[in-house]
């Protein structure tokens, strides 16, 4: 089942110029004016209103920005580090998962379909974590991990890096993504390999039939884009 759009957030009041707390497909964290439709959390990131530490922990979760009557301030002191993603196809590239509190029923779709796609029961929450965290950042630093894969292999929702910037698969084109958003969509290379910036988990788990929330613009016509 496709994910639908969620709703504003009500989690963070708006302020004159962005704070760094948006995430790319490549897992940074940036100050950009584009709005998240979803929120992340790698732990207590944040010194007052700086981000000083790319994560805290192996747990990456992608967060509804709404859930029961909760409201996350932002830069609280002792708490989390809320983050913000522009689709959940990107934060699937930037290492996430879906948060099996606030986003049961897709954290379970998740497992299911990396079930699926592996023959192997799902995982647990713990063993999850620890493998995503393996397959996103080299060890014992903060350098981004990517793998090799041929374009004709990869299911829709993978982010690679094509001409040195992140593009979204779909079924027949790719669309680069930049901080202002999506571009213009392009025909999808039949052949060769591709560096692939959503780690093999969540490959194998787009692979086994979970489908991510992919914002509107990326499947647009081109020059429908606004």
């Amino acid at each position: 089942m496709r994910r639908q759009d969620p709703s504003p957030s009500v989690y963070a009041a708006e302020v004159t110029s962005p704070r760094r707390n948006r995430v790319t497909p490549t897992g940074d964290i940036v100050a950009i004016d584009l709005r998240g439709a979803w929120l992340g959390n790698r732990g207590i990131l944040h010194d007052v209103h700086d981000v000083v530490r790319f994560h805290a922990s192996d747990l990456w979760i992608t967060c509804a920005l709404q859930f029961r009557d909760w409201r996350l301030p932002q830069w609280q002191p002792h708490h989390f580090t809320v983050l913000f993603f522009h689709d959940e196809a990107v934060s699937l590239a930037a290492g996430h998962r879906p948060c099996a509190l606030c986003r049961r029923p897709d954290y379970n779709a998740y497992r299911t379909a990396l079930a699926t796609a592996s023959g192997r029961q799902p995982p647990s929450a713990k063993d999850l974590d620890r493998q995503l965290h393996l397959e996103r950042i080299v060890r014992g630093t903060h350098r981004r991990r990517v793998h090799r894969a041929r374009w004709d292999q990869l299911p829709a929702g993978t982010f690679v890096l094509d001409q040195d910037e992140p593009v979204l698969v779909l079924d027949d084109v790719v669309v680069p993504w930049t901080t202002r958003g999506y571009g213009a969509r392009r025909t999808r290379p039949g052949r060769g390999d591709v560096d692939v910036l959503t780690p093999t988990s969540s490959v194998a788990a787009l692979r086994g039939g979970y489908r991510p929330q992919v914002d509107p613009t990326a499947t647009a016509p081109s020059g429908a884009q606004g």
